[in-house]
C-alpha cells in the first residue's frame, strides 16, 4: 500500500471554506464529509486535506490553535504540471476571496507562488522544469 497524506487544517465556517476549494476546482470526499469535516482530494489515492471546525479540531489536541491569519503554523507546497497552471490556481484563489502573501518568484528552474485560503493557510505552488535535479 502506497503512502498517503492527511493534512489536517482547523476552519472558521467549513461551508464557506468548501466553497473557496471548490472555486478552484477541488472535489470532496462525501464518506467524511459531515458538519464538523470534509475530506478534500488533492491527489487520488495519495493527498487529502481534512478541513476541520475548529471546535472539532480541538478534540485532537491539547494545544491552541493557531491564528493563521496572523501566524505561521504550516507551509503547505504542492507541485504543478506547468508555470501557468501555478499562475492559474492563484488567480482561482483570489477570485474566490483569498489572497496572495508573496509576488510570484522565478528561480529559472522553478516558478512558485501561493495564495493563501480564507483561513489564511499558506498554499505554495511550484513548478520545476523537467530535468531541473539531477537524478
Amino acid at each position: 500500500m502506497a503512502t498517503q497524506i492527511f493534512v489536517n487544517l482547523p476552519v472558521k465556517d467549513l461551508n464557506r471554506s468548501v466553497a473557496f476549494f471548490t472555486a478552484l476546482g477541488y472535489t470532496f470526499n462525501p464518506q467524511f464529509t459531515n458538519e464538523n469535516a470534509t475530506c478534500m482530494i488533492v491527489s487520488k489515492d495519495h493527498i487529502y486535506v481534512m478541513l476541520l471546525v475548529e471546535k472539532f479540531f480541538k478534540t485532537f489536541t491539547t494545544k491552541t490553535i493557531v491564528d493563521a491569519k496572523t501566524s505561521t503554523e504550516v507551509l503547505l507546497c504542492l507541485s504543478c504540471e506547468s508555470r501557468a497552471q501555478v499562475d492559474e490556481l492563484v488567480a482561482k484563489a483570489v477570485a474566490a476571496g483569498g489572497s496572495t502573501p508573496t509576488e510570484a518568484k522565478d528561480h529559472g528552474f522553478m516558478y512558485q507562488h501561493a495564495y493563501q485560503d480564507l483561513d489564511g493557510h499558506v498554499w505554495e505552488l511550484m513548478y520545476m522544469e523537467p530535468g531541473a535535479v539531477p537524478g
